[in-house]
This record gives C-alpha cells, structure tokens and sequence, in this order.
C-alpha cells in the first residue's frame, strides 16, 4: 500500500516537531484480505471447472443437450426418454423407419378435450385390459374400409365374413336378425337352445335346405309341423317312419309284411295290418 505522510503545519511557528500519520492497511488486516482473494480465485477456478465439466457430461451444444436436439420442425429426442410432469406437444412420432414405444409402470392414458375442457373421447390402456371410452369406435382396413363400428344404437362388422372360434360357439341375449345362415364348407351347422325354445321366424317363409346332405331335426318331447293357412308337403323317394305303434291285430289275420298306416283323432300315428279293407277301426286301441 502507499503510503501517505501528511505533514500539518501552523502558520504561526512552533517549536514543536511536526507529526507524521500513515494511512494503509497492515498487519492481520492485510494478511486476511490477501486471504479472501485467493478464496475467491480458488472458488471461481472450481465453478469454472464444474461447469466445463457440467457441460461435458451433458453434452451441451448449440442445438441441444444430450438426446435432444432442437431442430426446424421442433424437438428430437434420440433414445429412451422420460418424462416426470405432463408433455404438451401437437404431434409426436418417431424416426422414419423406427417405431414408437410408449411404456408405463400401471397405464397409458389418451384423453380428447372438447372447448370446455370435458373429456369427449378416452382411450386406456392398463394392466386389466384396454377401455375405450366414446361416441363412437370404429375400425377400418388400409383401404378405407368398414370392418367394425360400435356406438350407442347398433354394432356393425362390416368384414366380408364373421368367424367365431370358440367351442361354445356365438351366444346370443335376444333375438338375431340375419338373411342367411350358412357353415363352412365341409363343416355342420347347428343351431342350438340346451335350456330354452329356438324360434326361426320370417314373414315370407323360412327354408332350410342342404343341398348334398341330409337335415336332422331331433328332440326329446315333441316335433311338431304346423300350417295354419297352408299344406305340410313330404316330397321324397322314400318317407320312413320308424317305431311306429302297431295296433291290435284281428284273431282272423294271417301273418305277413304289409300294413297301413292309420291316424288317430288325436293325431297319433300307427300301425295296422293291411287287409282288403281298411282295419284301423279295429285296431284304434292305440289312439285310447
């Protein structure tokens, strides 16, 4: 430090000598003051270091740090990614020729907001399953055709063919509506009702028909063919009526092959032997 003499003197003389004063720091004063500024070097060497270091690691540029880049288009980001808060962004894909990977602990979440900020349409996707949540869902092919449509009125399945692989088969609540109900080639078709009634209904007529093997209709109580307005027609080379009861046969007839077949005024069907006249009369045991 500089140091200062300061000489003061009357203007009357004196005879007594002239005091000298020194301004300056010294002893423990300067010795502490050169001690804080080699600190502050000391400190500002290690920020210096820190941060080049800092800016290392993380891989600072000029367009980004580490794995994002920030491009004309936007932000990209290269590798995994996570996000702690919420990611407001108007469109998100990944590199051309790589696909996007979406992962969560518990589950993925897509919410649609309308202009009051109400959630119109949610998709979820958890651990339990996938909701979907919306007026309507539907699902088309590359070309731009209808394959599934649900909303609140009717499911549509607008695939050229419907195909149900469970043992159990299709179950339906209600009632079905369909123009044709056809099996695989090669394969059966059954329409069952283990506990209930089947019903088939159409206003113009119902035909069933098979047109290289047979039709079977069995059951446990009773078969029953009605016409209200119109005729039963059995069109075959062969109609055969199996088990058939055989009525009482007269003490006078003699054993042989060739019956008729008798009605009952109930509608009960059976057998009597044939005779040059009718012998249903004698043998109507059956119908009692």
């Amino acid at each position: 430090m500089i140091q200062e003499q300061c000489t003061h003197r009357n203007n009357v003389q004196s005879t007594e000598k002239p005091h000298v004063y020194k301004v300056g720091i010294y002893g423990w004063r300067k010795r502490c003051l050169y001690f804080f500024v080699l600190l502050l070097m000391i400190l500002i060497l290690i920020n210096l270091t820190l941060t080049i270091w800092i800016l290392k690691v993380m891989n600072f540029t000029i367009d980004g740090m580490g794995n994002l880049r920030i491009t004309e288009k936007g932000l990209k980001l290269e590798g995994d990614s996570e996000f702690l808060k919420p990611l407001y962004a108007k469109e998100i894909q990944s590199r051309p020729g790589s696909p996007l990977f979406l992962q969560s602990s518990k589950n993925v979440s897509v919410n649609i907001l309308n202009g009051k900020n109400k959630t119109v349409t949610r998709l979820v996707a958890g651990s339990k399953g996938i909701e979907a949540q919306g007026k309507l869902l539907e699902v088309k092919s590359s070309t731009g055709k209808l394959l599934f449509s649900a909303d609140d009125q009717e499911v549509v399945v607008g695939a050229e063919r419907l195909r149900v692989m469970g043992a159990e088969g299709a179950v339906f609540s209600n009632s079905v509506e369909t123009p044709h109900v056809r099996a695989e080639p090669f394969k059966e078709l059954r329409l069952e009702s283990p506990t209930r009634s089947l019903f088939m209904e159409a206003p113009k007529g119902v035909q069933i028909l098979a047109e290289v093997g047979d039709i079977q209709a069995m059951c446990k109580s009773e078969l029953r063919l009605e016409s209200k307005d119109g005729e039963i027609t059995l069109d075959a080379k062969k109609i055969k009526l199996l088990r058939l009861p055989e009525g009482r046969a007269s003490p006078t007839a003699t054993r042989q092959t060739v019956f008729e077949v008798c009605v009952c005024s109930n509608g009960k069907l059976f057998l009597s032997r044939a005779a040059t006249g009718s012998t249903c009369q004698i043998s109507n045991s059956v119908c009692l």
